[in-house]
This record gives structure tokens, sequence and C-alpha cells, in this order.
């Protein structure tokens, strides 16, 4: 017996309303599976384009930093002038005459034009120094270690770079001249602008003037566009102290101190007198104050000794004053740098008025020393905690046949608020007029070299000193 039509009817609206809910649950599951793979691709496509992101840019950056590497090319033998007089003991140093190997002809710089006016150092760090004023403390003593070993912390730690003997007279001006005045700087790539203080000894007058000193065997003269490429190099100051800044009397001292200024330069060293001759030159960086002194034993004449009103040089044939500005400076910096000219030429062991003086030097407040004026290196030495680099050699200079003249080093020095400091030793070459890098088995053996003439000092393969 059939059920009767209506019930029958009724049946299938009922089964026709389950198949039409089925079939909306379906297309709703799949309108779901829809979008979850729109989202799935949506999300990986930009992950793969973040990741490709990362390489591109490391490439890069791995690009720039090989454009800016410095490739090793050096200098042939150039028979060129140095300085001729060594050191004569006593209160007055005379100059005598030059070595057999030495030219004696005129170093004054090629005919030059004025160089332009920048506003500041165009290393693009933050000052060029500042000379002292009351205002500021730092540290009102000295803290004593032993060793200064540890590793410099970037963050906090100020990395110090410097260099030796700098001047532009010369062979070195006619290759200027030629080349361009960025030529010296040519293989150093950025590190002097990277760093926070790059210090050099600048053993010349910058001027178009002057009247060259008389009774003197080599007289130096550069031209103020040297200052500029310096200050562009990353230079940040320099030490006067030495025995060629007066080559051009005070007029060429003036001339210098003021296209010093001018590049953005700071200095110490010399001055107008006696008090602007032993100031120090400050910089702050990373939140330290650091204090910059420069002094030579060294001196021509008398008359070059800064005193009173006298410009000049300031002298440490007498070290009373110059103990003296140092234990001022340890009073209102965190960090003391002492730039000395003293020692011997072409004699790679420091002489007993080094080591005394070096010695006085720290235990009246300084934490760095830095030599120059020997024109070869001499060792390193860490007495009481403090490094002394007795002697940095040349570095942009005229060229001798005396091959260890051919030989210098950057030194970099990173130090910690409380004048923790360590020392790196980095192999260059004194090529005529310009630095290059060390390579390879030079490099090796500069270190070892520099190992064996500094006892009680470890050098490894990096450079890195370390005492015994």
């Amino acid at each position: 017996m059939y059920p009767p039509r209506s019930q029958r009817s009724s049946e299938k609206k009922k089964a026709r309303r389950t198949r039409n809910v089925k079939i909306r649950v379906i297309n709703l599951m799949l309108v779901a599976a829809i979008g979850l793979i729109g989202v799935y691709y949506i999300l990986n496509t930009s992950e793969q384009q973040s990741g490709k992101s990362v390489p591109q840019e490391v490439a890069q950056q791995q690009e720039q930093g090989s454009s800016s590497a410095t490739d090793n090319q050096g200098g042939g033998a150039v028979s060129e002038p140095e300085d001729a007089p060594a050191e004569t003991p006593g209160e007055e140093a005379a100059p005598v005459d030059g070595k057999a190997d030495e030219e004696t002809g005129n170093t004054d710089e090629l005919a030059a034009s004025g160089a332009s006016d920048p506003s500041e150092n165009s290393s693009g760090k933050t000052d060029a120094g500042a000379k002292p004023s009351d205002s500021g403390q730092g540290n009102s003593g000295k803290a004593e270690n032993s060793g200064n070993t540890k590793a410099p912390d970037p963050a906090k730690d100020v990395t110090i770079h410097f260099v030796g003997d700098i001047q532009f007279s010369g062979k070195v001006a006619e290759l200027l001249e030629k080349n361009g005045y960025n030529y010296p700087f040519a293989k150093l790539g950025t590190m002097f602008k990277d760093d926070d203080l790059t210090i050099g000894n600048l053993e010349t007058p910058v001027t178009h003037g002057g009247t060259s000193a008389a009774d003197k065997t080599f007289v130096y003269k550069s031209s103020p566009k040297a200052l500029q490429a310096m200050a562009a190099a990353g230079f940040d100051a320099v030490n006067l102290a030495n025995n060629h800044i007066l080559d051009q009397g005070v007029e060429g001292l003036v001339d210098t101190l003021t296209y010093l200024e001018q590049y953005g330069i700071a200095h110490t060293g010399a001055g107008m007198n006696g008090t602007e001759a032993y100031e120090p030159a400050y910089f702050d960086r990373k939140g330290m104050k650091i204090a910059l002194l420069g002094f030579s034993r060294v001196v021509p004449v008398a008359s070059w000794k800064a005193d009173g009103n006298r410009a000049g040089v300031a002298e440490a044939y007498d070290s009373t004053r110059a103990v003296e500005a140092i234990r001022t400076a340890r009073k209102k910096a965190d960090l003391v740098i002492v730039v000395a000219h003293w020692g011997e030429e072409r004699v790679s062991t420091p002489n007993a008025d080094q080591t005394r003086l070096a010695h006085e030097f720290v235990d009246a407040g300084a934490d760095l020393i830095i030599g120059g004026h020997p024109h070869v290196l001499q060792g390193l030495e860490n007495y009481k905690g403090k490094w002394i680099a007795y002697s940095t050699g040349n570095f942009i200079f005229t060229r001798s046949t005396t091959e260890e003249t051919w030989k210098t080093a950057v030194f970099q020095a990173s130090c910690s608020r409380d004048a923790n400091c360590s020392m790196k030793v980095i192999p260059y070459e004194a090529a005529l007029g310009q630095a290059v890098p060390m390579l390879d088995e030079a490099n090796r053996l500069l270190l070892e070299q520099m190992a064996k003439m500094s006892p009680g000092i470890r050098i490894n393969t990096n450079g890195v000193a370390t005492p015994n």
C-alpha cells in the first residue's frame, strides 16, 4: 500500500532541504580551502622576497668593502734626504752634517697655488680638538695596572691610530704635484676615518712664505694642500714639537697653525708662546675626555724653545715643565697621550734619555707614550701597565737609501675609560711619499722584528702586543 501523495511530497521536500544543506556545507568548505591556499601562497611569496633582501644587502656591503681594500704597491729605492742632524746631548742641540747617503739639495716645495677653505675636518669626525678649559673633570689620579691585555670593546673603548713622521717637501712635493695630494693616503682605505682619533707627527712647516732657517742642513716647506688631504684622509691631530716645525721661521709656524685650524686638524707641542706650546689639545670621544701633549728633546738651537712670549716648541731637555703639563692634564682627562720627539737617527734601540723620559711621563700621569724622530722603528715597552712605542719611524717622507727607514707601522691603541689600553702593530712600508700596507711575508717579518726589539713583549701574527 502506497503512502498518501501529501506524505510523499513532504518527504521529498525534506530530502531536498537536507541535500541543499550538504551542498552549502561542501561549498563553504571549498571556499575556505581556496582561501587557505591563497593565504599560504601570499605568506610564502612574502617570505621568499624578504629572504632575498638580506643576501642582496650583504652582497652590496661585501662589494663596497672590497672596493675600499688597498692593494700592495711598493716604491723603489730613491736616494733622498731625511733628517741629517743627530741629537746633540745637552741643553742646546746644534745641527751636524748629514750622512753620506743623503742628498743635500734644496728641499723647499715647488710653487703651488693656495688651497680651498673647507669649514670643517672632512674626515667627518665630531671635533678637531680643543684647548683646555677649567670645565670638565676627568680622573684625578692614574690607575696603575699590570699588562692591559683585555679585549677591546668597540662600543665603549676609543680606537686611536698613531703614525710616524710626516712631511711633503722635496721629492715628495714633486710627486704630489704630479699625482695629487691625496696620493700619500691612497692605500689606507677608511681606517683613519672609521676610528676615534688619528694622530701623526707633522715634521714640516706648511706655508707659501717664511724664511729658511740658516745653518741647517735640511730645511722643509710644504703646501697647504697637503693638510687638506690629511684632513680628508681622517687625521684629527698632529704633534708639532720637533726639529723642523720652525724651518721657515716664526712666519712659517704662524701659517702652519692657521692652516691646521682652517682644515680642522688639532695641534700640540708648539705655539706663539710658552703657554700655548705646552697646552694639551683635548678631545671628547664616547664620553671620554682625552688630552694630547707633545714634547721634543731635539731642538736645533735654543731660540726654537717656546718660553714666555717667545714662539717655539715645547722642549723636554729639562723635563720639569713637560711633567707639570702632564700632571695638569691628568686632573682634567680620562686618557693622557704624549707624543715625544727624541732619540738618535737610524738607531733601532732607545737610548737612556728616551727610557728615562718615558718613565717620567708615565709616572706623572701619561697613559700612552708615542715616540718619533729616529726615522726607523724602535720597540715597545709596557711600563706599569702603560704602553710606550719608542719610535714609529717615517710615515709620509722622502726615501733614504737606508732600508730600515722604509719600514713603518700604524700603531693602534684601544682604550677604556679607566685608561686601560691594548696595543696593536699594523705593518706598512714607507714608500716615497706614500704609506703602503705590508702583506704576507713582509708583514710577518716586520712583526717578528718588532717582537725582537721589544723585550718582555709578545706580538702575535695579528700584531697584537701583550706583556710576557
